[in-house]
């Protein structure tokens, strides 16, 4: 029972004042007996209350109501509601005056029955203001059932108003709500109510809108099952969404029904057809609606016109384009801003701005002004190719036109800065956006994040996400994949597990473009228990993955050369109903390769044409590339004719293989002869190992083919890089012609050639391995004058010229200052000073060096083993060669011939150890005919060159 009290709300000279009324009243008609005076309010039961709310609203005697002692509730509320349901001016009245009060709000309940009994009353305006307010209050809530399930409760009670579930599904569908919209759609039926056709089409628009084509496909023909007669903006609606999902074929047999059933299409059905073979890039069939536009004698206009100008810039058909332009005015139609715009953005795509720059000005001339579409064109064009200074001028130019630049102006800029390294220019130009009041959008910030992980900046990428955070601006999978996939690069897989957390927390869960990018980090690092860890967690999120997940896993595995893992993600992935791509297929051929799974690479290429497959010039060129490792040049050749048949050219990756397999092989004669067709000739004139091969035979004719095919195709596609430039040089030192190969480094330096770290390292490595140690350490000089710091394999070369020419106190010290360098010793440094030291006969020192290597977590190779035992047999010291040998065993290096030809051949006394020797040898599958010449020769060229082809293979392959 609600007792009328006073309010704590209310003041104590307001109740003096509102008594004083009282009084005042009652003086005045002294003679007249008092009705109600405030103190009988204290006795009035909820019902009593009710009645006299009710009776003065009734009268429309609003005022008064302020003067009655209560609190306004829910409970009040829906009882005056319910009682005065058929009053819709005194429900009215009393909910206005309800949802004024400060400390109350009508709840859900109060809202559903007012635009119930407005609705009743056909008030339309007034109930779709509440309904939109109601709208407004649950729009943070996921779910639609609560206000749904009212509005039903309150239908049922007061048995109408049934339109109002169909102005819920028109509301709901243009604020884009189209899940909620649906949802009121499935169930409006069960009430007598069907959904008005206006409603229907504002539903299937937003669905169209949003991309939700298929669903828009399925809502029609239940709005057509239900005895809705749709109209000509219905088929319109329907003829985008059959463009967009089954096809424009689809939507062209949809439109000869319309015509069937009676219904005229109208241009905007029309321009939704051209736009359909627009996007499909067929302007044959786009310009073939014209005609049938013709035929029924509709008029084209400027959006015909402009939809055909658009579907040519997109294929980069400019010609086409103006054509069209020209064309419209043999009917008299006046191009305007729009058509341009079209035009010039076309023209800024394709980088021809000059082009751009003459379609504005003749826009000009026309009388039309300038627009922000087309600055902005002007300015992505600029900065697309890498004009920085007139997108500058175009951008400072725009307050002549009388234009602002906008949020795309500024972020178009920004990313055109840090697309060419000026981060700072970048950040400036972002804190002027934000004094002009443009907000910098959640683009802004991702563009900047890009720039600053490109340029390896993460603690300030870092710094920017937190400092957008908390901005206030929502991160997106953007924002989130640009930053892991930043940390990722630079190897810190603890940081971007850390931030993976955060982007989880972010609701980031079903997002698969983030959860590839972190498998792909993973992958790249190596770290494939991580990566399949995320895999899983992808799937227990209910984030579908899709052919890239399973690609960039397949191929994480391939890398590391677990073929067997790769091939049954590829299973999984085809019981999940996902096809292999030909990607796949030319990963898992690399990963066989790396893993010398020979045996299934002809099988998988047999799998691969089943599947109706096509081998692309990727294919080709993991097949040609594993081959050449393989030192099978034959069938590496045979895959190249094969390739030049199928009209596949050669690419500067392939044939820069074959390059290096011959000039790896020892065939510098063939390597010669190929790189000269697809390097300028006339850029090595006077260097003599670019001549011609005179008499070609046995494999010499086959590369003599080669370089034949490749005399057509060299000109037009094989432009000389920096990759085939390093292999000319690498060609030339492996040919033992330093000088040859000095002055064409020089000679391309001057033509604009940059040196890489790689170029200046085969040059080094050359001349140390020439014994030319004093001119290496020029070269390395001249490398540090550039900038470029010398890496460990550059120290490498180094330290094995200096052995080699006897220098072995100088490469020791070398040896100690790497790590003054910032660069750690691998395991050829440790080789190359061992096997130095061996040559010296230190073996002492060497053994030091070896206990060092393992004390720094470096494993010890086979080669470490081999050559300090080839070193200690020398010296006659059976016993701990033996040892040596055991060691091996421990550390599971496994020896090979050359370490049991070592140990045979160093005077081993009694026939007990060589029979161990031999029964060892047997069970490592290694051949037995040790004492062969063949073996002979092997130790000698262990002994002679071991460490030189071991670092010629690191700095040329």
């Amino acid at each position: 029972m609600l007792l009328l009290r006073y309010s704590s709300s209310v003041s104590p000279s307001r109740s003096i004042i509102i008594f004083s009324q009282f009084n005042r009243k009652e003086s005045i008609n002294t003679s007249r007996v008092v009705r109600w005076r405030p103190r009988d309010e204290y006795k009035l039961t909820q019902s009593e209350l009710l009645d006299r709310i009710c009776r003065i609203l009734i009268l429309e005697r609003y005022h008064a109501i302020n003067k009655l002692y209560f609190d306004y509730s829910d409970d009040i509320l829906d009882a005056v509601l319910r009682k005065l349901r058929f009053n819709p001016n005194a429900c009215l009245g009393f909910f206005r005056l309800a949802s004024k009060q400060q400390n109350f709000r009508p709840n859900v309940k109060s809202y559903c029955k007012i635009v119930h009994i407005l609705s009743r009353a056909q008030m339309f305006n007034e109930a779709r203001l509440y309904l939109n307010e109601l709208v407004g209050i649950r729009k943070t809530n996921s779910s639609v059932s609560l206000v749904f399930d009212e509005l039903v409760g309150v239908y049922r009670e007061f048995k109408f108003s049934p339109v109002v579930f169909d102005m819920l599904l028109k509301m709901y569908a243009e604020k884009g709500l189209t899940e909620k919209a649906l949802v009121v759609f499935d169930n409006i039926g069960k009430f007598g109510c069907k959904a008005s056709l206006r409603s229907c089409n504002s539903l299937l628009s937003n669905l169209v809108r949003k991309g939700e084509n298929r669903t828009a496909i399925h809502v029609y023909d239940q709005i057509v099952s239900t005895g809705i007669v749709p109209d000509v903006f219905t088929f319109t609606i329907m003829v985008n969404a059959y463009c967009k999902d089954r096809g424009v074929h689809k939507a062209v047999d949809f439109v000869n029904e319309m015509e069937y059933k009676g219904f005229e299409p109208n241009v905007v059905t029309y321009h939704a057809l051209i736009n359909g073979y627009v996007e499909i890039g067929e302007m044959d069939a786009a310009r073939g609606v014209l005609k049938w536009m013709s035929d029924r004698q509709i008029s084209c206009n400027v959006v015909t016109y402009t939809l055909l100008i658009k579907g040519y810039c997109k294929q980069g058909k400019m010609d086409e384009a103006e054509k069209v332009l020209r064309g419209m005015k043999e009917y008299s139609l006046v191009a305007d801003e729009l058509v341009y715009g079209v035009l010039v953005d076309g023209y800024g795509r394709i980088g021809k701005m000059d082009d751009a720059v003459r379609v504005r000005d003749e826009m000009l001339s026309a009388g039309l002004r300038m627009n922000l579409f087309i600055c902005n064109s002007l300015i992505n064009g600029y900065c697309k190719f890498e004009q920085l200074h007139e997108a500058e001028r175009i951008f400072m130019g725009m307050d002549l036109w009388n234009l602002n630049p906008d949020s795309y102006s500024y972020n178009t800029l920004v990313n055109g800065y840090c697309r060419e390294g000026h981060v700072n220019k970048a950040f400036e130009l972002s804190s002027k956006m934000l004094k002009k009041g443009i907000e910098p959008t959640v683009v802004t910030y991702n563009t900047l994040l890009k720039g600053l992980c490109r340029g390896g900046a993460l603690e300030d990428a870092l710094h920017l996400w937190h400092l957008m955070v908390k901005r206030g601006v929502a991160p997106n999978e953007v924002s989130c994949s640009t930053l892991l996939d930043g940390l990722f690069k630079v190897g810190d897989s603890k940081g971007a597990l850390k931030l993976w957390k955060d982007v989880l927390a972010r609701g980031f869960t079903k997002n698969t473009i983030t959860f590839n990018t972190m498998i792909n980090g993973l992958c790249k690092l190596g770290k494939m228990v991580e990566a399949e860890e995320i895999f899983w967690q992808m799937k227990e999120l209910g984030c579908t993955p899709d052919d890239i997940t399973y690609r960039t896993l397949s191929d994480g595995y391939c890398k590391m050369g677990d073929v067997e893992k790769a091939f049954k993600v590829k299973e999984q992935m085809e019981m999940e109903g996902i096809s292999s791509s030909l990607e796949m297929y030319n990963s898992l051929i690399s990963g066989l390769f790396k893993s010398r799974r020979l045996d299934r690479v002809n099988d998988l290429m047999v799998e691969m044409h089943a599947t109706g497959l096509t081998p692309n010039i990727v294919t080709y060129g993991a097949l040609i590339s594993g081959w050449c490792n393989e030192r099978r040049l034959d069938k590496a050749y045979s895959l190249y004719m094969e390739m030049t048949k199928k009209g596949l050219t050669p690419n500067i990756v392939i044939c820069s293989t074959l390059i290096s397999s011959l000039y790896r092989l020892g065939r510098i004669d063939e390597g010669n002869l190929l790189l000269q067709r697809i390097v300028d000739i006339n850029l090595f004139s006077g260097h003599e190992f670019l001549e011609k091969i005179p008499n070609p035979c046995g494999g010499d004719l086959d590369s003599k083919k080669i370089a034949e095919s490749l005399d057509e195709t060299a000109n037009k596609n094989l432009l000389p890089n920096n990759i085939v430039y390093n292999i000319a040089i690498a060609g030339l030192c492996k040919s033992r012609k330093l000088q040859d190969a000095r002055r064409l480094f020089s000679t391309l330096v001057l033509r604009g050639f940059v040196p890489d770290n790689f170029t200046y390292c085969t040059l080094i490595h050359g001349f140390s391995a020439a014994g030319n140690v004093n001119e290496a350490f020029d070269i390395r000089d001249e490398m540090l004058t550039k900038h470029i710091l010398p890496n460990i394999t550059t120290y490498n070369a180094l330290i094995n010229g200096l052995c080699k020419s006897g220098n072995l106190d100088r490469a020791a010290r070398l040896f100690h200052k790497v790590h003054m360098k910032g660069l750690a010793p691998n395991v050829i440094t440790y080789n190359t000073l061992i096997d130095g030291y061996c040559k010296a006969g230190n073996i002492s020192e060497a053994l030091k060096l070896k206990d060092k290597m393992i004390e720094e977590g470096i494993a010890p190779s086979v080669v470490t083993y081999s050559t300090l035992i080839n070193g200690l047999c020398k010296q006659g010291d059976i016993d701990t060669s033996m040892e040596l040998l055991d060691q091996m065993a421990e550390a599971g290096v496994n020896p090979n011939i050359v370490t049991y030809s070592t140990l045979v051949h160093g005077h081993i006394r009694g026939r007990k150890q060589i029979a161990q020797l031999y029964d060892e040898m047997n069970a490592r599958g290694l051949s037995s005919g040790i004492v062969s010449h063949t073996n002979r020769d092997l130790i000698e060229s262990c002994d002679q060159g071991m460490m030189n082809a071991y670092n010629m293979s690191e700095a040329v392959c």
